[in-house]
């Protein structure tokens, strides 16, 4: 039974053209002209031959005593926008009494504005009942008049044109 507790040696192969040619002998390749292939011996004996994988080129480890250049651009930042942070507060805390006195400023014009749309509707209904003498009531005052409107009009034909008159009474 063989031992699978060490490692197999690679076995190279050294690969011989099958061609010669007339002009002379044939020197076979040397080992360093294919790097990427390595023959295997498995722990059952076998011999197996194929591409090695070549390591993937590491990148350059940063010196111990650098800082990324994204956490210097973080750290000359931080202290800018506390500082903005603060500013806004102190402004703010500044602002508020004409802030408060704007919100009671608008709130006052929103009422008045809804008191007007009430109240000249009734101002008007109420100069109008002035007017004409209508107090409401059905004693007393002067007898309110009714105005009749008679419309006449007049056509002739399917497609003929219509005549009319607007008479006011």
């Amino acid at each position: 039974m063989p031992d699978h507790t060490h490692t197999p040696v690679p076995v190279i192969h050294h690969p011989v053209p099958l061609h010669h040619t007339a002009h002379g002998t044939v020197v076979p390749a040397a080992p360093a002209g294919l790097p990427a292939v390595a023959s295997v011996q498995l722990p059952d004996g076998r011999i197996v031959t194929g591409y090695t994988l070549t390591p993937a080129p590491s990148v350059a480890a940063r010196p111990a005593g650098s800082v990324p250049a994204w956490a210097k651009t973080t750290a000359l930042l931080a202290p800018t926008v506390g500082g903005g942070t603060a500013a806004a507060g102190v402004g703010l805390s500044y602002a508020a009494p004409g802030l408060i006195a704007m919100s009671h400023a608008l709130w006052s014009a929103a009422a008045l504005l809804v008191a007007t749309v009430i109240a000249v509707p009734l101002a008007l209904r109420t100069a109008r009942r002035a007017l004409t003498g209508n107090h409401g009531g059905t004693g007393g005052g002067s007898v309110r008049t009714t105005t009749h409107i008679t419309q006449n009009i007049t056509a002739t034909g399917l497609f003929g044109s219509a005549n009319g008159t607007i008479n006011h009474h």
